[in-house]
C-alpha cells in the first residue's frame, strides 16, 4: 500500500464530513471513460470548489457510499495507475494527472483519485 498522501482523512470522504458531496464520486469498479469525465469535471472546477475525489472500489446508492466497499484486487491497482497515467497523456488536453492513494477500508482495497482544480480548462 502507498502511504496516505492525500490532504484529507479517508473517513471524512466516505461520510462527507469535511467535503461537500458534489466533490466526491464513488465508482464500484474501474471504468476509464466514466472516471475520465469525472476527473475532467473536477479539474475544470467551474464552481471553484477545490476539485474533487473519485473513490474507485466503492459502490454508491443515491449518492451515498455502500459499505463495506466492493474493493479492488491489489494487483489491479498498479494496472489502473499505469492506465491512468497513459490516459492523462493521450486522452486529456492539456495533460493532467490526478494524485492517487490506496487505502484499506473494512478489509478491502480502494483507490482514491484526487483531482485538484487545474490551471487551465481540460477537454
Amino acid at each position: 500500500m502507498a502511504p496516505n498522501k492525500l490532504p484529507i482523512n479517508i473517513d471524512d470522504l466516505l461520510h462527507h464530513r469535511t467535503v461537500e458531496s458534489e466533490r466526491v464520486e464513488y465508482k464500484e469498479g474501474w471504468n476509464p471513460e466514466s472516471i475520465l469525465r469525472t476527473l475532467c469535471a473536477f479539474a475544470n472546477d467551474f464552481h471553484n470548489l477545490g476539485g474533487g475525489y473519485v473513490l474507485v472500489g466503492v459502490a454508491e446508492e443515491n449518492g451515498q457510499p455502500q459499505l463495506p466497499p466492493a474493493g479492488l484486487l491489489p494487483e489491479q491497482i498498479d494496472a489502473i495507475q499505469k492506465e491512468l497515467l497513459n490516459l492523462g497523456h493521450s486522452a486529456i488536453a492539456p495533460h493532467y494527472h490526478p494524485l492517487t492513494a490506496t487505502y484499506e477500508i473494512q478489509g478491502k482495497t480502494i483507490l482514491v483519485l484526487w483531482a485538484p482544480g487545474g490551471e487551465s480548462r481540460l477537454e
